[in-house]
């Protein structure tokens, strides 16, 4: 199964960067982090964010107080069957991520999985720049009472974001928008 890991080549310097390469198209390379809030009782919940790294748009938005490595092979599982699998995924090296499941998941779909250096976010800089939408559009302006409230909220924001919001880097399109345009070629 650790076949599926990318690895690079060369030994890295703790300054060095690492580039990955540009992506031309949809479903070339995603990538997936996770986010934390709390309800207004304390207790803590999760957020699991797929961004396809070419459109821009937002796959996957979980929310949930417990998500395992299994329950992310699930929901990628979930985005497959409407899409092709991409070629990559770009992660932290959180415990979800190096499971045994998702590794299995991948290395079963010849996905390639790039792991960023620890405490290095600036290697994934799509969902960092997307984690940051989502907190300061979504997650700070609400006071959540229940899962079930935490959930309706951030997937009427998932949908706009990706439904209505134009975005400047994609010539002002929406996601979706933008996806079916270079879709239809």
């Amino acid at each position: 199964m650790k076949g599926t890991r990318y690895t690079e080549p060369q030994i890295l310097d703790a300054g060095d960067r690492v580039q990955k390469p540009a992506v031309s198209a949809a479903n070339q390379r995603w990538s997936m982090d996770f986010m934390s809030d709390q309800l207004a009782s304390g207790q803590r919940f999760r957020v699991l964010n797929v961004v396809d790294d070419f459109t821009r748009e937002c796959l996957v938005m979980h929310v949930g107080t417990s998500i395992t490595g299994a329950d992310v092979a699930r929901l990628l599982t979930t985005v497959l069957a409407e899409r092709a699998p991409p070629a990559m995924i770009v992660t932290d090296n959180g415990p979800e991520f190096i499971s045994k499941a998702l590794d299995q998941w991948a290395h079963e779909r010849g996905i390639i999985q790039h792991f960023n250096r620890p405490r290095k976010p600036v290697e994934n800089a799509y969902i960092e720049s997307f984690n940051g939408r989502v907190r300061y559009e979504c997650l700070n302006l609400h006071w959540f009472q229940t899962l079930p409230q935490a959930r309706q909220i951030v997937a009427a924001w998932h949908q706009d974001y990706n439904e209505v919001r134009p975005h400047s880097s994609l010539d002002d399109r929406s996601p979706n928008e933008y996806a079916r345009l270079k879709q239809a070629g």
